[in-house]
């Protein structure tokens, strides 16, 4: 168990570097002047994927993070909702799980009720 503890987290290490690599694109955000307005689009639109892509990367790096904790402090593994064991084969695939695969998709679909709440009252809002 020690070992594959070990792998875990090289493979947490590289992952971390690989992500950590990514959010130094940071200059990809920044907002240039330009005349055309075709162009400022096309550039707003780019900023506005770089910006996901940051989030997103971010994310993933807070995720690893605490994985690469749970498994100093002798959780990692466990599902941080209902304190089950995480499955192997789902911690195979994402080392950095903080959930059982029932309670993500509990959390998933809360998260996307959420935002369709977001939205929809925003949408009730500006009319």
């Amino acid at each position: 168990m020690k070992s594959n503890l070990e792998l875990v987290k090289q493979v947490l290490k590289s992952k971390m570097k690989e992500s950590t690599a990514a959010t130094r694109l940071r200059d990809s955000i920044r907002i240039h002047q330009v005349a055309d307005p075709i162009d400022m689009t096309q550039e707003a639109a780019e900023r506005e994927m770089a910006i996901e892509n940051l989030d997103r990367e971010t994310a993933l790096i807070r995720r690893i993070r605490g994985a690469m904790e749970r498994i100093e402090h002798g959780s990692y593994g466990v599902c941080l909702e209902c304190e089950e064991p995480i499955s192997p084969k789902r911690l195979k695939a994402i080392p950095w799980a903080e959930r059982c695969i029932i309670c993500q998709e509990w959390a998933d679909h809360a998260g996307a009720n959420s935002k369709m709440e977001i939205v929809t009252n925003f949408q009730a809002n500006a009319a």
